[in-house]
């Protein structure tokens, strides 16, 4: 089995980006957890992050024939990206969307998103753990 791993904007500071809201690991904390998961499963990454939106629309099409599901933090994209979304919705893949802190508990405006309809759940609010949740859930769907 092959995932693909979407990391959005902004997430690449990690660490240091409002550590009060989204913790002090880093994004190479989430990935190596990942990975250790992954190993566990038996499951192959491929991970990926970008500012821009193109590149994970790039990223999510490429996933077609290659790929067996998604696991994706969208950020700011959730609430902002019919194209992210159509993309997901075109590849047909499994796709699962994460986020670190609770979306539905912060601004109004971050708890619509744009992934979610289409997806097969989303997981928030856990931290780094949201990742670890979305992968097993992924897994475990593959397994049905």
């Amino acid at each position: 089995m092959k995932i693909l791993v979407l990391h959005g904007p902004n997430l690449n500071l990690l660490g240091t980006r409002e550590p009060e809201v989204y913790g002090r690991l880093t994004l190479d904390d989430i990935n190596l957890n990942l990975k250790g998961l992954a190993g566990e499963l038996g499951v192959e990454l491929t991970i990926f992050q970008s500012n821009s939106e193109g590149a994970l629309v790039d990223n999510i099409q490429s996933a077609v024939g290659s790929c067996d599901g998604i696991l994706i933090n969208p950020a700011a994209y959730t609430h902002t990206s019919v194209a992210i979304r159509d993309a997901i919705a075109a590849t047909a893949l499994p796709t699962v969307e994460v986020h670190l802190s609770n979306i539905h508990s912060r601004e109004e405006f971050r708890a619509k998103s744009f992934v979610a309809p289409i997806a097969l759940g989303q997981i928030s609010g856990f931290g780094a753990d949201s990742y670890l949740l979305g992968l097993r859930a992924l897994f475990n769907h593959s397994k049905k």
